[in-house]
């Protein structure tokens, strides 16, 4: 298990950050996913060992990082939220310096920064100063450092901060060939929904400390309920009495296009569609299931745990 973490609380003086966590992480990417003040940040501080938890425990390579905070901590790649540049000093300086307080010999630090400078696309931009960087280039470069010493966990948050699309593009595209290729697993912290449902395989979504949703992204989908769109011809009203007479869930959204949703998972016999066409006199145009998307999802799963913003 690569995570375990046990009836977890963090109080920050009267306010509690994580209420009663109970999380196992084990995959290769793992998404936490949750509006800002969720407790995504504090829930990865402390499996560094950076905070000490009010109650609980948290368990990493099935040992606590406070028992064995170094060499815990050499396993582990951490890019944070907030900008961590020293002033004053290249792309290559700061990154090999990286390199050597993860333990690693100077010559060699310096050589690896090299690489991975290369590798996230800052190798012509390496001997210019930090400062002089674009927000893109920076979170690049804060990625670059995590990576220096060849952790085999990274722990991402919100890595996409401030980037424009193609530069946010790139960075998920850099992230998902870790986890895919580079044999790295991937925990990343994000506010954004399209970023997590990119390049996660599972999803825990944190709402107001607790966790709202965990499982596997494909899984969780198949779970839900089952939507229809369909675009017809004819009396919609009828048709739409129709449906509900036979327990299905219906969605107005124009006057020739309507979404159609089963009360519970199990799918709608498609045959039911065309059958109350028949009776109805309604031609059907076109039908479609609809997928889930994880913010239809994520949405379900605040309102059934407690009234919540949802993230922007």
């Amino acid at each position: 298990m690569l995570v375990q973490i046990e009836g977890l609380s963090v109080f920050y003086s009267e306010s509690r950050a994580l209420n009663d966590v109970n999380l196992s992480i084990d995959s290769k990417s793992t998404g936490l996913l949750g509006p800002n003040g969720a407790g995504k940040s504090t829930l990865i501080k402390t499996i560094l060992g950076f905070l000490v938890p009010s109650s609980g425990s948290v368990r990493i390579f099935g040992s606590s990082v406070h028992d064995n905070p170094i060499k815990i901590r050499q396993k582990i790649g951490y890019m944070p939220e907030n900008d961590c540049y020293i002033p004053d000093i290249t792309g290559l300086d700061f990154v090999s310096y990286m390199g050597e307080l993860a333990g690693m010999p100077k010559d060699d630090a310096i050589q690896r920064a090299h690489e991975v400078l290369q590798y996230v696309n800052l190798g012509e931009a390496r001997y210019r100063k930090i400062e002089a960087y674009s927000i893109g280039m920076k979170q690049r470069a804060k990625l670059a450092q995590a990576l220096i010493h060849d952790p085999i966990v990274l722990l991402l948050d919100e890595p996409t901060n401030g980037m424009d699309p193609a530069g946010r593009q790139e960075m998920l595209e850099l992230i998902r060939e870790i986890s895919t290729y580079k044999k790295i697993d991937v925990i990343l912290s994000s506010h954004i929904l399209d970023d997590v449902e990119y390049v996660c395989e599972d999803v825990i979504a944190l709402d107001q400390g607790k966790v709202a949703l965990e499982g596997n992204m494909k899984q969780l989908k198949s779970e839900h309920r089952f939507s229809y769109e369909l675009r017809i011809k004819g009396d919609q009203k009828a048709y739409i009495l129709a449906l509900k007479e036979n327990d299905c869930e219906v969605d107005i959204r124009s006057s020739v296009e309507i979404r159609v949703t089963a009360q519970d998972s199990t799918p709608i016999n498609k045959n039911l569609f065309f059958q109350l066409a028949i009776e109805t006199d309604v031609q059907i145009r076109h039908l479609g299931l609809v997928e889930r998307s994880l913010e239809d999802i994520f949405i379900s799963a605040v309102e059934q745990n407690q009234p919540s913003s949802y993230p922007a």
